[in-house]
């Protein structure tokens, strides 16, 4: 059964894209710790990150280097940060968080954001 980033891959649920090419997709997090909150994904189907073959992985910290690049033009914050927790979602990936302090990257902070808060961050994220 395809996971629920495998159904956001094939167009079978709406996300917020900020980068794509055909081995990687970026989208904003739904329910983000902070605005600019992005997932990291790579395409192909894979559970755990580091089951993730090794040029694959490389390419996929690569590509998330050039999306952090752009939030963090996008979004006002000190550093992106990077984490990599794999309990939600068996899909590989990686959270691009804002930050600004430490306590910027706990998850118990997630919120429920509305679409058209997401689409706006997206776009300014997308134009950067």
């Amino acid at each position: 059964m395809p996971t629920l980033f495998t159904k956001i891959i094939n167009g079978e649920i709406p996300c917020h894209k900020i980068m794509e090419n055909d081995q990687y997709l970026a989208f904003l997090d739904i329910r983000p710790i902070n605005p600019g909150h992005t997932l990291v994904i790579p395409k192909e189907e894979i559970n755990y990150v580091f089951d993730i073959e090794d040029e694959l992985l490389g390419g996929l910290m690569i590509f998330a280097k050039a999306v952090a690049r752009k939030i963090k033009k996008a979004v006002p914050c000190k550093r992106i940060g990077i984490m990599v927790a794999g309990l939600e979602v068996p899909h590989a990936h990686i959270h691009l968080i804002p930050m600004n302090t430490i306590p910027d990257l706990n998850f118990a902070n997630a919120k429920e954001t509305n679409q058209e808060q997401l689409a706006e961050v997206a776009e300014k994220i997308r134009n950067c």
